[in-house]
């Protein structure tokens, strides 16, 4: 039993330092998603170090009845899968205005806002070696104040694209 135990402690040491990934000074892309109807971002990534990045992104919506710009920045850790997959977390959290044009039994409302959340992060990538473009797909829960739906959770999966430098 002990041998099982000191065998399995070994082996995720060396699954969580066995890190082999470059991960890139630069990275400017788009992230297309839907949260609550955020369509598209603009997404930048600034490399830490070998394991973490941040991660900033800004998004937009412009809708029949909401208009909507959102800020995100991210804390990532990443770690390397196998050759050029990678799969990260993170933490962070943004603040977005908006801006609600609605009728209601032929009569028009306006409301505006602003909120604050906070957002986790995780994903799968996939870097090119042949060019410096890297694939994502990724899953970021968000938990603020003040949604223009009154829903205080936002449930955001994102399709990203981006250009290494």
């Amino acid at each position: 039993m002990k041998k099982i135990i000191l065998s399995a402690i070994m082996l995720l040491g060396l699954a969580f330092t066995a890190q082999s990934q470059e991960i890139s000074k630069h990275a400017l892309g788009l992230r297309l998603g839907d949260n609550n109807g955020f369509g598209g971002e603009v997404s930048y990534q600034l490399g830490l170090n070998q394991k973490n990045r941040l991660e900033f992104d800004l998004g937009w919506r412009n809708s029949r009845d909401v208009d909507a710009i959102k800020g995100v920045a991210l804390y990532q850790w990443v770690w390397n899968i196998e050759g050029g997959f990678n799969w990260y977390a993170g933490v962070g959290g943004g603040v977005a205005a908006w801006d609600y044009n609605y009728h209601y039994n032929d009569n028009r409302f306006k409301d505006s806002g602003t909120y604050v959340f906070a957002a986790g992060d995780v994903g799968i990538e996939y870097r090119f070696k042949e060019a410096p473009l890297t694939l994502s797909l990724d899953a970021r829960p968000e938990i603020g104040s003040g949604y223009y739906d009154d829903d205080n959770f936002g449930f955001d999966v994102g399709l990203g694209v981006k250009f290494r430098f």
